[in-house]
Order: C-alpha cells, then sequence, then structure tokens
C-alpha cells in the first residue's frame, strides 16, 4: 500500500493526490533550485575592500583607537560637526569609500576637485559607490571631517579643510528649476 499526502492547490482547485515519492523530489527540486538561485545571486555581489590610503602625518592618537578603553572618532586635523538628525550629502557628483582606518569613516572623492579626498568619520549606513550632488552618504549624530590632499610622492597630506564642501556637505541642495 502505498503513502499518499493530500496538498491543496490554490483557493478553490480542490485537492491534489501526490505520493511520499513524488513530494520527496519535488522538495529537493526546489531546495536545489533556491540553492542555485542563491549562489548565482551571491556572485553578483562585490566585496566591499575599504581603501587604505599612505599619509604623510602620523598622530599618536587617531580616529579608531581606544584610550583608556574609551573609542577615539576624531583626531587631529578633523572638524567635528553635531548633526542633530541632519543627512550627511554627496558635495559634488563622485564616489563614496569605506576607509580601511577610523571610526566609521568613509572617504568622498570627485573628478571635480581630483587632488583632494574628503574623510568623514562617525558616519553610519553608508552609501558606498558612485552618488550624484546632494544624494545622501549616510547619516550620524556627529561626524569629523577633514580634507586631504595627494602629494607628489602619491601619500596623503591632511590640509586646511573646505568650509564650501563641508556647508555642501550639510545642507539639502535647492531644487531645480524647472521651465
Amino acid at each position: 500500500m502505498t503513502n499518499t499526502l493530500a496538498i491543496a492547490f490554490g483557493f478553490s482547485s480542490g485537492l491534489a493526490v501526490v505520493s511520499s515519492l513524488d513530494l520527496g523530489r519535488l522538495v529537493i527540486s526546489l531546495g536545489l533550485s533556491l540553492l542555485l538561485a542563491g549562489l548565482t545571486s551571491c556572485g553578483r555581489l562585490t566585496p566591499v575592500v575599504p581603501r587604505q590610503i599612505v599619509l604623510k602625518q602620523s598622530w599618536e592618537i587617531e580616529s579608531g583607537d581606544r584610550v583608556a578603553g574609551q573609542l577615539v572618532t576624531g583626531s587631529l586635523g578633523d572638524i567635528s560637526v553635531r548633526l542633530r538628525g541632519t543627512r550627511l550629502r554627496a558635495p559634488f557628483a563622485g564616489q563614496v569609500e569605506l576607509a580601511a582606518k577610523g571610526f566609521h569613516c568613509i572617504y568622498f572623492s570627485t573628478p571635480e576637485v581630483p587632488a583632494y579626498l574628503f574623510r568623514y568619520c562617525g558616519v553610519r549606513q553608508p552609501r558606498l559607490g558612485l552618488v550624484q550632488a546632494g544624494e545622501v552618504m549616510g547619516h550620524g549624530q556627529q561626524i569629523h571631517f577633514a580634507t586631504l590632499r595627494r602629494q607628489p610622492d602619491g601619500a596623503w597630506a591632511i590640509v586646511e579643510p573646505s568650509d564650501r564642501v563641508l556647508e555642501q556637505s550639510l545642507n539639502r541642495p535647492s531644487p531645480a528649476l524647472r521651465f
């Protein structure tokens, strides 16, 4: 005597009788299909590799270090800003990358200012990749902003920060006029 199971299909289509063997094959087939779909979708994901830069200056205490067990979130050369719910926005069209060092740090680069790199630390839920001017790069309670300039030897140096870039990072862009 064969074991059979009744399985309901749809709302009013009635019952279909399926043997245990057929049900097992169906479950295995569905499982393999889901596994293959998952593996192929994972193949499209590219791993995020944080950007590592050589910084000319080195400080004894830097963002990401711990002092007396407390996390350092900013360092010499950073401007600290309390956001109070303000979103951090791309000052120009450019690229957002994770920084290899620091407390929740990202780097922003743009072809509009090619010799400069802008570092923002304290950024939560960063939006990585290409962004347009005014698009949200992330948010946080307090961010630490630094401007870096590429040196002839390829290293980076912290320079005086640009208030214009910082201001554009904190303001919502004005809507475009349409005619």
